[in-house]
C-alpha cells in the first residue's frame, strides 16, 4: 500500500487527551510531523460562535498541549470566521482565546491581517488570503507543519464539510462571495491544488444532521453521537472516509468529486486502510445536509426557475431563517425573494415587506419594489452570500435584535468590535443599525 493511505479512528471514550495523542502517534508523532522551523499552524472551524458549529474547544487544547510537550517552538491557532461576524468575538464567546492563553498558544484573527492574491488554476480568477496564509502555508509550505482540525459537519451548500472545505476559512471574507454559487465546488477544488494540510484530526464527537448551522432548538433532530476523532496525513482520504461515516461517497459530494480528478491524494475508499475500522462499520450513519425547512408559516418565499443557487442565496437565506424562527423568535408576514426568472406573477402580488436575497433577484426586481413597496419595507443582501447582510435584512424583518444573537454580555461583545476595527478587520460585520 503506497505511503499516505492510511487513516485511523480513535474512540473518544477513552478520554480526549489519549485519543488525541494516539491520532497523532499512530503517524509517526510529533517527531516526525514538525518541520524545520518547529512551528505548528492549527486551523480550526470557528465558523460561528453557535452550538454545535465550531471544532471541541477540548481537543483543541488538548492538540495545543501535546505539541507543546513535543518541543514545538510556536503553535498558532488560526481562523477567519464566516461572513456577518469576526473572528475575535468568536474565540471569546467559546472560550477558544482562554484556552490559547493557558496553553501557551498563539491566536491569530485572520481578518485583522493583510491580503495578498493567489491565482486560482481552473476558475482563473484570483482571491486575496491573509499575509500569513501566502507566506506560512502557501510559500513555506516545506518548513511550518499546518494541520487542520474541522468538525464532522454535513453542509446545507455544500454537502459535507471536512478538511477541504475547513481551507475556506482561510480566504478573506470578501473574496468568498464572488462564486458562492454553482461555481463554489471548483473553487474548493482550486484551492486544494495549491494548498493542502500535511495532517488532519477531524473533530467527531458529535455531527451535525441537515446542515452546518442547526438551530439549537432543532437540536434533538440535529445532533448525532459518533464519539470519535479522525486522523490522517491524506487530506483527501480523511474527507473520503469521514464522508462516508456519515453516508456520503466521494461522487455525491461535488468538492470531493472535484479534488479526486486532481489525483492529489486518495479518493477510493477500497484503497484506504482504516485502523479501527470496527469503529466504523459500528457508528456508520446516513445523515442528509438539507434542511428541516423549520420556517414561519407566514413567509411566502418566492425562488427563481431559472436560477436559484442552494450553495448561494437559497440555502444561505434558508439556514438564518429556520436560525432566527426557532431560536430567536423571529416572527413572519414577509416575502423572501430570490433567484433568476421568478414568476412575475407572484412578484407583483407581492405586499407589504420583502426580503431580496441575491444579485439575480436583485438585478430582475429591486428598483420596482423599492418603488412600489417603499424603500423601508425592502431588505437586500446582494451577491451571491452576502451573508452580513442576510442576517441584517432578516434581523429587521422578523423583529430580531442583532445583539441578543451573541451568548455574552452585549458590552463585551462590542468592547471585541472595537478592537477588531482598531486592529483593521477586514471582516464583513453585520450592520447594528
Amino acid at each position: 500500500m503506497k505511503p499516505g493511505t492510511a487513516v485511523f479512528l480513535s474512540d473518544t471514550a477513552k478520554g480526549i487527551t489519549a485519543s488525541v495523542r494516539e491520532c497523532f502517534e499512530a503517524f509517526g508523532g510529533a517527531v516526525k510531523l514538525i518541520k524545520s522551523s518547529g512551528d505548528v499552524y492549527l486551523k480550526v472551524n470557528a465558523v460561528d460562535l453557535k452550538k454545535y458549529c465550531y471544532t471541541d474547544t477540548e481537543v483543541i487544547r488538548e492538540t495545543i498541549k501535546y505539541f507543546r510537550q513535543w518541543g514545538a517552538n510556536k503553535i498558532y491557532v488560526i481562523e477567519n470566521c464566516t461572513q456577518g461576524n469576526f473572528t475575535r468575538l468568536v474565540f471569546k464567546s467559546i472560550g477558544l482565546d482562554k484556552i490559547c492563553r493557558e496553553e501557551g498558544a498563539i491566536t491569530v484573527y485572520l481578518d485583522e491581517m493583510d491580503v495578498l492574491p493567489v491565482y486560482l488554476e481552473e476558475l482563473q480568477s484570483f482571491i486575496e488570503v491573509p499575509r500569513l496564509v501566502a507566506e506560512k502555508l502557501i510559500r513555506d509550505r516545506d518548513k511550518n507543519l499546518y494541520v487542520s482540525i474541522p468538525k464532522l459537519k454535513t453542509h446545507s451548500m455544500s454537502q459535507v464539510t471536512l478538511s477541504i472545505k475547513n481551507q475556506f476559512g482561510l480566504v478573506d471574507q470578501g473574496s468568498r462571495i464572488a462564486d458562492h454559487n454553482f461555481r463554489i465546488h471548483n473553487k474548493f477544488a482550486d484551492i486544494y491544488r495549491i494548498l493542502r494540510p500535511d495532517f488532519v484530526l477531524v473533530d467527531g464527537i458529535i455531527a451535525t444532521n441537515h446542515g452546518h448551522y442547526i438551530a439549537e432548538g432543532n437540536a434533538d433532530k440535529c445532533i448525532v453521537s459518533m464519539g470519535m476523532l479522525i486522523s490522517g496525513n491524506d487530506p483527501m482520504a480523511v474527507d473520503t472516509v469521514g464522508a462516508a461515516l456519515i453516508g456520503y461517497a466521494v461522487k455525491d459530494v461535488k468538492h470531493l468529486a472535484l479534488c479526486a480528478k486532481t489525483g492529489i491524494g486518495e479518493s477510493d475508499i477500497k484503497k484506504i486502510k482504516i485502523i479501527n475500522k470496527q469503529l466504523f462499520d459500528e457508528r456508520k450513519t446516513k445523515l442528509t445536509h438539507q434542511l428541516l425547512d423549520d420556517f414561519p408559516g407566514d413567509v411566502k418565499i418566492i425562488r427563481g426557475r431559472e436560477r436559484c443557487c442552494p450553495e448561494g442565496c437559497k440555502r444561505n437565506t434558508e439556514t438564518v431563517l429556520e436560525v432566527m424562527f426557532r431560536d430567536h423568535g423571529g416572527r413572519g408576514g414577509f416575502t423572501i425573494l430570490m433567484g433568476r426568472g421568478a414568476d412575475s406573477k407572484e412578484v407583483a402580488a407581492i405586499k407589504g415587506r420583502v426580503h431580496i436575497a441575491g444579485g439575480c433577484a436583485i438585478q430582475d426586481w429591486g428598483i420596482e419594489l423599492q418603488e412600489r413597496l417603499g424603500a423601508k419595507n425592502v431588505t437586500m443582501s446582494d451577491g451571491c452570500n452576502n451573508l452580513a447582510m442576510t442576517i441584517y435584512g432578516l434581523c429587521k424583518q422578523m423583529k430580531v435584535n442583532q445583539l441578543k444573537l451573541v451568548p455574552i454580555n452585549p458590552l463585551r461583545a462590542l468592547s471585541a468590535m472595537a478592537m477588531a476595527k482598531i486592529k483593521g478587520t477586514r471582516a464583513k460585520i453585520t450592520p447594528l443599525f
